[in-house]
């Protein structure tokens, strides 16, 4: 049993006597990682696990209403989708279908009674159309912008590694200002709040605390697994892939920038999935220290009602999914 709310050994040691780890802003996070994962919604917070996953989300009324369903995820249904770099292609495409049905129910909970009484929902259609122009979007700003407008000046770098780590360094600095942007909008705030309550909740339950708003609260909002980081690490190991190369054509340069995707993504899975394992060492933590930093573009302070809302979420998975069967998954989720 955890250590009840403001008992001294509840403000800096989990229950399992193991002190967690401070991180770069100062908060706990704790020395063991979880197959569970998440993201934030539209007020709220999608949480998932190996096989469960569930949407909490704060509607117009101030209640907060919980949507769950269950999922086998690919990796226990063939060996292949288990292996290394292929699961982490497998988990993030799991991760993007999951996250976007989130994402529509969050939204139609948002939404007005139409003028019968009946709740409106978004259709499909759009949502399919969102997610095609979202893809195409991020290919486009992050890998084609970069070979292209590097591309315009290949001659006078006349040099392979020079035009790759060109490449590199100019789609770090779109992605690093990306962030940069998007921080400042004022209508992203909330959104951002919840990703820290998501990080938050999920770190608390890592550090076997109990799973309260007051005992959230204390815990870091930057968690080594986030979706920011492994962004951040999908564009450093993108320029190792694509430096032995070389310059091609500029319609291989093209190709190559878009069928390298997957490769890209799937190893930096297992370069995000093993800091999170090794989150312990003061090396790693030295590694991963920019894209901890990173996440204070991305996440925000909660209040506890928000905090409140990403454990319901959380809560509802672990009602299916005991936490010693999570503890002994193989798969990993990325956070």
């Amino acid at each position: 049993m955890s250590p009840e709310v403001g008992s001294p050994a509840a403000s800096s040691v989990s229950s399992n006597g193991a002190d967690p780890l401070r991180m770069p802003d100062g908060a706990l996070v704790a020395k063991r990682d979880a197959p569970l994962g998440g993201q934030a919604v539209l007020e709220g917070v999608m949480m998932r696990g190996v096989s469960t996953w569930s949407v909490a989300v704060r509607n117009p009324a101030g209640q907060i209403e919980i949507s769950s369903d269950t999922m086998v995820p690919w990796a226990r249904r063939h060996r292949i989708w288990r292996l290394p770099v292929i699961r982490g292609v497998v988990a993030l495409a799991e991760s993007m279908r999951i996250g976007f049905r989130a994402l529509a129910i969050s939204a139609n909970a948002q939404l007005d009674e139409d003028e019968e009484g009946e709740a409106e929902e978004i259709g499909g259609w759009v949502w399919g159309l969102t997610i095609a122009l979202s893809l195409a979007f991020a290919i486009g700003l992050f890998f084609v912008v970069p070979v292209g407008l590097t591309s315009l000046i290949k001659d006078q770098l006349g040099s392979a590694v020079l035009f790759w780590l060109v490449e590199g360094v100019l789609r770090t600095a779109i992605f690093i200002g990306y962030l940069v942007a998007i921080s400042r909008l004022p209508d992203l705030r909330r959104f951002f709040e919840y990703h820290g309550a998501e990080h938050k909740t999920i770190s608390c339950y890592e550090a076997e605390d109990q799973l309260l708003p007051a005992r959230a609260k204390l815990y870091s909002r930057l968690h080594p697994r986030c979706g920011t980081s492994f962004l951040l690490i999908v564009m450093v190991v993108a320029i190792f892939v694509f430096a032995p190369l070389g310059l091609p054509a500029w319609y291989w340069l093209l190709a190559t920038r878009i069928l390298g995707i997957p490769l890209i993504a799937g190893i930096s899975y297992e370069v995000i999935k093993w800091a999170g394992k090794n989150r312990r060492k003061r090396w790693v933590r030295a590694v991963m220290w920019p894209g901890l930093m990173l996440q204070n573009l991305t996440t925000r302070e909660p209040d506890e009602e928000q905090l409140a809302v990403a454990i319901a979420a959380l809560e509802r998975v672990l009602e299916h999914e005991t936490p010693g069967e999570a503890a002994a998954s193989p798969i990993e989720i990325v956070a």
